[in-house]
């Protein structure tokens, strides 16, 4: 997402002293996310309940918070209080202008380029009409039309928040992401008493689950936790990572906490350790004042997390086709291996790319 780190960003630091613990925590979370793609990858081939299998979900489950983060990055930093409330025009101008380029270049790079060209794939009209509906064109553009609809509410919501204080935009969070946990609970209830009701999301509608995240970051921006209760979010965020990674490898043995919270992005288990992950670090990093050279390299990762996050199943793709122990996708060795490779390839081209005129509108 844009939010993950823009040269507006940029721009509003010059201006006043920059909180280096959302770079941290973007710096970090864009590492989680490449892991959960790549060792998913293991996760997915290797024999269940091996240990190449436990391996992989411990570096895979426990970091299902990221997303959530993001989008809570994304919150706390667009609906952060100001003197006036978000101005519809000038902000759908600014971030149509940031987003679009993006989302039309990526989905054609990875129809075309990676689904046709690189794995040959059948790409009939009603197959690329579905792709696109569904928003799975490749495994993390669909985060791309989550976005785009976060953008279009942000000016309403912060509307709506401008002048309410904290306890309004806590109060709200509280009940959209209440709201959605009951929601999401419906399929496990229903299919536990023999019927089903499955949610189907599409590009119109991805970013409606996630609206309570979003909110909650400009509930919890401000929230600074020290001693006895930092340490509780810190024990919060180990327990419930642990919690979400046993729940996955014992499923049979979860019951109720399957069936009223499954391991999902907008299971209400994920929604406390995401909101537990991001106090902690919030509250953690802020401790930290970087010189100047580890502010300006803390700003520069931060600002290419979006890049990375396009290109970095690009860059695994090649090294998939290409690297058989890693196509097999059994070997822990090849699993760290590629993922070093993938992550400082995708850094890399991220950062270079920003310095290039008009590569960078897609990065």
């Amino acid at each position: 997402m844009t939010e993950l780190g823009t040269r507006s960003d940029k721009q509003e630091a010059i201006a006043a002293p920059r909180d280096y613990s959302l770079d941290i925590l973007r710096i970090l979370s864009i590492c989680g996310v490449v892991a959960i793609h790549l060792f998913g990858y293991v996760l997915g081939h290797s024999e269940p309940q091996s240990r190449n299998w436990w391996l992989a979900a411990g570096l895979d489950i426990p970091f299902i918070w990221v997303v959530p983060v993001f989008v809570m990055i994304s919150g706390a930093l667009l609906l952060a209080p100001r003197k006036t409330a978000l101005e519809p025009r000038t902000f759908y101008r600014k971030r149509a202008l940031r987003l679009l380029p993006a989302l039309i270049a990526w989905h054609l790079i990875y129809l075309v380029g990676v689904r046709w060209l690189m794995r040959g794939e059948d790409l009939s009209p009603a197959r690329v009409v579905q792709l696109l509906l569904d928003g799975s064109v490749f495994t993390q553009l669909y985060f791309l039309w989550l976005i785009l609809g976060l953008y279009a509410v942000a000016p309403l919501i912060s509307a709506f928040l401008q002048d309410g204080g904290p306890r309004r935009a806590q109060a709200l969070a509280a009940i959209l992401l209440g709201a959605t946990a009951l929601v999401y609970m419906v399929p496990g209830i229903a299919a536990s008493l023999g019927f089903a009701r499955p949610i189907s999301l599409n590009i119109f509608i991805h970013w409606l689950p996630y609206v309570g995240y979003f909110v909650a970051g400009r509930a919890l921006r401000d929230v600074r936790l020290n001693g006895r209760a930092l340490f509780v979010a810190l024990l919060s965020a180990a327990g419930l990572a642990a919690l979400c990674l046993w729940q996955y490898g014992h499923r049979g043995q979860a019951g109720l906490l399957n069936v009223v919270s499954p391991v999902s992005y907008v299971s209400l288990t994920v929604m406390m350790l995401s909101v537990a992950v991001f106090l902690s670090a919030t509250s953690l990093f802020r401790r930290i004042t970087p010189g100047r050279v580890t502010g300006r390299l803390l700003v520069t990762l931060s600002g290419a997390s979006f890049g990375v996050f396009l290109v970095h199943l690009l860059i695994f793709e090649i090294i998939r086709l290409n690297v058989p122990a890693v196509y097999d996708g059994k070997s822990m060795v090849a699993g760290f291996a590629s993922y070093a490779v993938t992550l400082a390839l995708s850094f890399a081209v991220a950062v270079l790319a920003s310095r290039i005129r008009f590569v960078r509108n897609i990065f």
